[in-house]
């Protein structure tokens, strides 16, 4: 799940194939809010299609012309940008968890 507190996107819970595209589009539809940070500190499950999420709403974002920025990023999913090369596009905020 995907909700909107303390002007923040906070993903809920798991980020996987199963959910991950009701996920996108919940986050999508919160983005006209002018969120800036996405708080993944209550994620509980990932997989590599976070990736596809977080890509898709900084595409979003930057068509909006404001940045995203992402925090409290689980250790697998910090590894998981890595190993793809794409810390430079998805911006993490300092506190990984």
């Amino acid at each position: 799940m995907v909700v909107f507190e303390n002007k923040m996107i906070v993903v809920q819970g798991p980020a996987t194939i199963d959910n991950i595209t009701a996920l996108t589009k919940q986050g999508l539809s919160m983005l006209d809010q002018v969120a800036c940070i996405v708080d993944l500190s209550q994620v509980t499950e990932v997989d590599s299609t976070i990736i596809s999420m977080f890509l898709e709403w900084l595409r979003a974002a930057h068509q909006s012309s404001f940045e995203l920025n992402f925090i409290n990023m689980p250790s697998s999913v910090a590894s998981l940008i890595q190993l793809y090369g794409i810390t430079e596009i998805i911006p993490a905020g300092k506190n990984s968890v």
